[in-house]
């Protein structure tokens, strides 16, 4: 069976390198191949791609080549070993990146470029990739401690997509840090009374923590339980010193392919590179597998 690959989107900009860098290094730690992909609108709007008479080196598809290997080049001096795929395509990136990745071992983009202005503090396609591309996706920052944990948060004990990913993303640092944040209302206080209001909250942290030493032995997990008004902001804060921060999707807003207001919120504000863990649906996986 053909190995699966980590793919890139690689548009020239310096977000989109800084992208290409990190996958580099992490298709290095998984042993798998980078496909490095680069999307060029160009042919949609025009036949003359060719060099202009009489400059050496001109014309559109020479330049879109020159971006492609640009990102090779930015792949080899971040990873030499890695093995690295290309592909030059005609079109919008949402469209080529979503069909390529799919069922693939992950999706990097960077927080801006490939999607222009339409973006706010994140690029526009990288957020359409966060909430409907069918692999995870890494949306890559700039704030990344190389030392620091893999951080995920969990709130679903029935959920282990994104426990999952942490742990084979901790797996080359050997430090997880599962997190739980408890909500509550901003001027309440904790009271204990005859039932402890956090002994659920224990309980999910405790699965979490004996899942992630069943999924991956040896590895160091730290456990912290937050308590605080937004989630948002507890696993922002949280994610501060991290190497990559891990948050699932909930996915059942009234738009379609909405990947919940938590790690909405957690892509825009978290400092460093945020994985948000997405699979293909279970059907489609069956028919593939």
């Amino acid at each position: 069976m053909q190995s699966k690959t980590i793919v890139v989107g690689y548009d020239g900009s310096e977000p989109a390198a800084l992208a290409v860098r990190w996958a580099a290094k992490e298709a290095t730690r998984r042993k798998v191949p980078l496909h490095l992909v680069h999307c060029t609108l160009w042919p949609l709007l025009t036949k003359n791609l060719g060099p202009v008479p009489g400059i050496k080196d001109s014309g559109l598809q020479h330049a879109a080549e020159n971006t492609l290997q640009e990102g090779v080049d930015h792949a080899s001096q971040a990873a030499p070993e890695v093995e690295v795929l290309t592909s030059l395509l005609p079109g919008s990136p949402s469209v080529h990146l979503a069909r390529i990745s799919a069922g693939q071992e992950m999706l990097v983009l960077g927080s801006r470029g490939l999607g222009g202005f339409l973006g706010l503090l994140i690029g526009s396609v990288s957020l359409e990739m966060a909430a409907t591309a069918s692999c995870p996706v890494a949306v890559i920052k700039p704030g990344e401690d190389p030392d620091g944990p893999v951080v995920v948060a969990v709130d679903d004990p029935g959920s282990t997509a994104a426990l999952e990913d942490a742990c084979t993303a901790a797996a080359a640092v050997a430090r997880l840090v599962i997190i739980h944040v408890r909500t509550v209302p901003a001027g309440y206080r904790l009271v204990r009374g005859p039932v402890d209001p956090g002994a659920a909250a224990e309980a999910l942290l405790d699965s979490a923590v004996a899942k992630a030493r069943e999924m991956a032995p040896g590895l160091a997990v730290e456990r912290r339980l937050l308590t605080d008004s937004s989630v948002p902001r507890a696993i922002v804060h949280a994610s501060r010193g991290a190497r990559l921060t891990v948050v699932g999707i909930k996915g059942h807003g009234l738009i379609t392919g909405s990947i919940g207001s938590t790690a909405h919120a957690v892509l825009h504000h978290a400092q460093g590179p945020v994985l948000v863990s997405r699979r293909l649906p279970a059907a489609k996986a069956a028919h593939e597998s």
